[in-house]
């Protein structure tokens, strides 16, 4: 069997890659098709595989400013040439599920999200701030958009989910059914620590949507001591509206986030997520998660035994679940079950199991189409 991987672009590491790394570890052989590759900004780890990027990775600045050529993302995937490969597997959360394979190939799609700001562009600008020029261009350009991304996912013949949350995102914009099957997180590299302080913990990327800005007003009030680790743009606004109870240690090295995730008195994870990784790797250190209920965190946490949810991106709702959070005695090996359930180990095994089911499917609808 011939297998290819299709990933929407490599000039920068998150939660995407992370899946990338997965799936190229279950398949070792199989060259990765994408966009753009920026060799400088990918970790070692890449430069040992095959990766062929589209006629776009030519362009001068498109591998800092990859925003700025978002029409042409689309014409970059359908002009890849996969007509060799029996599988091809589609790591999406931009435009890559828009590859145009044979009839005989078979094309499963990993949903990370459907692009969010083609569908939810009202929520992105508010959050982004974007400035009046792009608000005039940018409505008519998504509306293309959506119309080409609506007709690309009639390409795929298999969706894959990360949580419900994306299952249902697929079925509103695509009207397509999807299995989720949720990513991998390495579980393994956590452990719960027998010594524990009187901190609370964030480990996020300091950018709009993951409402930090709502933790630090949080914890102005309650004067309990918070730790801030990651960076991002909204780093000096956040560090302004700070009080001194609360410290920012920028980006640390994963070491320095084991330890403090094992030691946290609990983990505040105030955005709405499509699944959110830092909770599952908080409670694998055997600590609580504080988590509004939405997104992947209604999946990850359970309310009352490995962590609280608070019901609305409130001030006062988040300062009582930090308050309901430190009347509950938690269980650490019960939050490190539950993180369990999302380990790397259980990914590749449901990945690799769905992706046989479906090859014999495919192969079995092929032979009647035959006849």
């Amino acid at each position: 069997m011939k297998l290819a991987i299709v990933h929407d672009w490599l000039n920068q590491i998150g939660g995407a890659e992370s899946v990338l790394e997965a799936l190229k570890s279950m398949y070792p052989d199989a060259p990765l098709y994408t966009s753009i590759y920026w060799r400088d900004k990918m970790p070692a780890l890449y430069q040992s595989w095959d990766i062929r990027p589209s006629f776009m990775n030519r362009w001068p600045l498109v591998k800092r400013k990859h925003q700025w050529f978002l029409p042409f993302y689309p014409l970059a995937f359908e002009s890849l040439d996969l007509s060799d490969y029996d599988l091809v597997i589609s790591n999406k959360s931009g435009f890559c599920h828009g590859v145009i394979t044979p009839p005989e190939t078979l094309h499963i799609c990993y949903c990370l999200t459907p692009t969010r700001y083609v569908w939810d562009y009202w929520t992105y600008i508010r959050r982004e701030g974007l400035g009046t020029a792009a608000q005039k261009v940018l409505p008519a350009l998504l509306a293309w958009l959506r119309v080409w991304d609506r007709q690309a996912a009639d390409r795929v013949d298999t969706f894959v989910a990360i949580s419900e949350t994306v299952r249902r995102r697929i079925a509103k914009y695509y009207r397509r059914d999807a299995v989720v099957i949720h990513p991998p997180v390495h579980t393994d590299q956590f452990q719960p620590s027998p010594e524990q302080d009187d901190f609370y913990l964030i480990v996020s990327r300091l950018v709009p949507y993951k409402r930090i800005d709502l933790a630090i007003e949080a914890f102005n009030r309650l004067e309990r001591p918070l730790v801030v680790i990651g960076e991002g743009r909204d780093r000096s606004a956040l560090q302004d509206m700070a009080g001194p109870n609360i410290t920012f240690l920028g980006h640390v090295p994963f070491e320095t986030v084991r330890d403090y995730l094992a030691r946290c008195r609990a983990l505040i994870f105030p955005g709405l997520e499509d699944f959110g990784i830092a909770p599952v790797e908080a409670q694998a250190s055997g600590r609580p998660v504080i988590a509004f209920a939405g997104g992947g965190a209604l999946e990850t946490v359970i309310d009352g035994q490995t962590g609280v949810l608070f019901s609305e991106q409130t001030l006062d709702s988040l300062i009582q679940a930090v308050r309901a959070c430190e009347g509950i005695p938690f269980d650490p090996d019960a939050a490190r079950r539950n993180a369990e359930r999302f380990s790397t180990e259980t990914f590749e095994r449901r990945f690799r199991a769905f992706v046989e089911e479906e090859l014999e499917r495919h192969k079995a609808n092929a032979r009647l189409q035959s006849v």
